[in-house]
């Protein structure tokens, strides 16, 4: 229950279900039991009614005979009366005038459908003119709805008057049966009821939470690359939502491209008087030339670190960007094979998707494989392979080369800026470090390896940024 709990307070599809249900399930019970209370009091009430109307012919048509016997005038019409144990029956007692509290006397006269069973009724009689209503055992231990009323004779002008219970009873199936027939059709018919309200319900929440689906498929184009806004027509209660959310999109994009330009401004404004202090530098051997030549070289690699990290932070930041990794990879190939045109060196790459893709900025994995190509052409002897593929949901580019490899202990430490693996290799240590830090920014990671071909192999992961990344 505490997890059904949680599960409907997260979604508001099965909040609004789940309220909707309960209202359907509460109003069908409800409904159920007033319409099965209604019927069987109306059919409760037809059943005495029924009795009572027995009850005034049985009252009407009885009379008594020559002899003093109690009879009737003519027989009742129902024919239930004649059959034995038919469900409806009579009986008329007659009242002993000196106890009149006692038992009436033995059935002294009886419908054919009693047959040789007497009806036991409490010895109280009703008043004259009354009607009582109450229920005994009948035939065959039958429960019977019974009405009675006493009525008075007077047989000579001269004598007493001589007292008659009459008792007309029926069996309270008859009441029963059409009460639960009733009820079966009833609840069937709720349920029928109650069925279609439960599809209508799940129609409406579907077609009432069609435009979450769509703002949610908008989303993830936009996350995609496929879009830089929210587009699309939504109900009046989403569309605030939609417009909020496109302001903060375009806020965010005008926020990127300041920051580009800034890290731009100040790239020229600090390389241009760095430019001049190496120029007054280049042309003098003397201690001073030196020291400002090694910490111009110095500033200007800082310089272009910071501002590439502080680049791709903002480019992080900015929804949308998306770069297919196999056209990128192809183009830095090309590159490097120029680059390194006085060496034997062969690049391969080996076979991929075309729907790779890299969730970022294209300078920024320009940056990242370029630095690591560029690493692995300067220490391969003849090989360098490169492999882009999906792996646990991330996108995984490997380099490998066949050269002297990096030792384990040695491979944390060239991770960090400035440090370099030998310093006969031309470099200025900062390679690495800033795919590091790039990937990182990314949300993935750079790690070092030993390569099947004898090298160094790096493992860059990346996140994906195709459409199956969005649906896992």
């Amino acid at each position: 229950m505490p997890l059904l709990a949680i599960t409907a307070r997260a979604s508001l599809r099965l909040r609004l279900l789940a309220g909707t249900l309960f209202w359907i399930a509460a109003s069908i019970a409800v409904a159920a039991w007033g319409l099965g209370g209604l019927f069987g009091d109306h059919v409760a009430k037809q059943f005495y009614a029924e009795l009572k109307t027995h009850l005034d012919q049985l009252t009407a048509h009885l009379a008594v005979d020559a002899q003093g016997q109690p009879t009737l005038t003519s027989a009742l019409s129902d024919p239930r009366l004649r059959l034995p144990y038919g469900g409806l029956y009579w009986q008329v007692d007659e009242i002993e005038q000196a106890e009149p509290a006692a038992a009436p006397a033995a059935g002294s006269l009886r419908s054919r459908s009693l047959w040789d069973s007497v009806l036991v009724v409490p010895p109280d009689a009703p008043a004259d003119g009354e009607i009582h209503q109450h229920r005994l055992t009948g035939p065959a231990d039958r429960t019977l709805g019974v009405v009675e009323r006493v009525v008075r004779i007077d047989q000579r002008p001269d004598g007493p008057a001589r007292a008659f219970r009459l008792i007309v009873a029926a069996d309270e199936r008859l009441m029963r049966e059409p009460v639960t027939a009733f009820n079966s059709a009833l609840w069937l018919a709720l349920g029928v009821l109650g069925g279609g309200l439960v599809i209508a319900a799940l129609v409406q929440v579907l077609i009432g939470l069609a435009p979450l689906r769509k703002l949610r498929a908008a989303l993830g184009q936009v996350r995609n690359g496929d879009a830089q806004s929210l587009a699309g027509d939504f109900p009046a209660e989403v569309m605030p939502l939609v417009d909020e959310f496109n302001a903060v999109l375009a806020e965010n994009a005008e926020v990127v491209s300041r920051a580009r330009t800034q890290a731009g401004n100040l790239a020229h404004a600090l390389k241009t008087p760095l430019s001049v202090l190496a120029n007054a530098a280049t042309g003098r051997d003397d201690e001073l030339s030196r020291l400002v030549l090694g910490q111009v070289d110095t500033a200007k690699r800082q310089v272009d670190y910071h501002l590439l990290r502080a680049r791709a932070a903002a480019a992080v930041r900015a929804p949308g960007a998306r770069t297919p990794v196999k056209a990128v990879l192809e183009g830095l190939l090309r590159t490097m094979r120029r680059l390194h045109a006085e060496r034997p060196l062969e690049l391969l790459l080996q076979p991929m998707s075309e729907t790779l893709v890299f969730r970022g900025e294209v300078h920024d994995l320009q940056e990242m494989l370029g630095n690591v190509l560029d690493n692995a052409c300067k220490w391969a002897s003849h090989l360098v392979e490169v492999a882009a593929c999906v792996d646990q949901g991330s996108l995984l580019i490997c380099v490998d080369d066949d050269g002297q490899g990096i030792a384990a202990a040695d491979r944390e430490a060239v991770l960090c800026r400035g440090v370099r693996a030998d310093q006969q290799v031309p470099g200025s240590g900062l390679g690495l470090a800033i795919v590091d830090d790039l990937a990182q920014l990314y949300g993935g990671e750079l790690g070092l390896a030993d390569s099947p071909l004898g090298g160094l192999r790096v493992l860059l992961r990346l996140p994906r940024g195709d459409a199956a990344a969005q649906i896992r």
